[in-house]
């Protein structure tokens, strides 16, 4: 079993004691190894559902949450706290709350699997500056999931395939289409929640250098959707990892990007077509 062999290393433990050992490069070529080894299975691992029979799973699942339809995905970006990477660039790093980290987006889905992730921009890239140069971006413009969503917070633009909320519902149908909303994107909070429990120097912090920070994050989200997969318990909560937790998602975003209700065709046609006829 893939997890129990690589226990030592899933706990965290291995990540903070080599974290904590500046200079010795003979550990940090072990966890860059270890880790890149890991990372080499998200091909396998962290999928988009791609086949008809794959979309209508998380489809489905996803519409048992609150109701909402087409979902195949929630959308959003977290804060991998870092020390300074040093160098004339090493300010991109500091994000809004005024520490180093990378900005990592991961699409997740209602099994709190990641089923997408981009690790690659620094602490102050925006989350749609990141969605917006993704390649998932443009496999949604493309159509290649065919009509179906995903959904994100306010963060984020409005657009036919990416819903946000409302920012001040008035009809029912409006305050049933938030509602749902929230209740369904809260997958991808509750799932970094998780991840980040199962791996605590991702909220407390990673002494390494960039390249390998990147590989060490994408290694644990394979590992995670592994612990999903087979039901392993989630760690208890730690009081000083929840609050570690809590501080990278509440850095405020420079742009807001809630709209009326009816500037997108796909809302409004959603607001009055669907969550109009829809019982409380």
């Amino acid at each position: 079993m893939l997890l129990l062999t690589l226990r030592f290393y899933a706990t965290g433990s291995f990540l903070n004691v080599v974290g904590d050992l500046n200079g010795v490069h003979k550990a940090t070529a072990s966890v860059r190894k270890v880790s890149d080894a890991i990372a080499s299975l998200s091909g396998e691992y962290i999928r988009f559902p791609r086949t008809n029979e794959e979309i209508q799973e998380v489809m489905g699942a996803f519409y048992v949450i609150a109701s909402f339809p087409r979902v195949i995905g929630t959308i959003d970006c977290t804060h991998v706290k870092i020390q300074s990477p040093g160098g004339d660039n090493a300010e991109a790093y500091r994000n809004r709350k005024g520490y180093f980290s990378l900005n990592v987006q991961t699409v997740c889905d209602h099994n709190l699997r990641i089923r997408n992730i981009v690790c690659r921009w620094p602490g102050s890239a925006h989350d749609s500056h990141i969605f917006n140069n993704s390649n998932l971006r443009h496999e949604f413009e493309r159509a290649v999931f065919g009509n179906n969503l995903l959904l994100g917070d306010s963060g984020y633009k409005n657009r036919n395939f990416l819903l946000t909320p409302l920012l001040n519902p008035i009809t029912r149908a409006e305050n049933l289409y938030n509602e749902a909303h929230i209740r369904t994107r809260n997958c991808v909070e509750r799932s970094y929640g998780v991840w980040k429990r199962r791996f605590p120097v991702l909220a407390n912090g990673v002494r390494l250098q960039i390249r390998t920070i990147q590989s060490v994050v994408v290694a644990t989200a394979v590992l995670h959707n592994i612990a999903c997969d087979e039901g392993e318990e989630v760690p208890p909560v730690d009081a000083d990892i929840e609050a570690a937790i809590n501080a990278d998602n509440i850095i405020p975003q420079e742009q807001n990007y809630y709209h009326a209700a009816y500037n997108n065709r796909t809302r409004h046609n959603l607001i009055v077509n669907y969550f109009n006829n829809l019982d409380n």
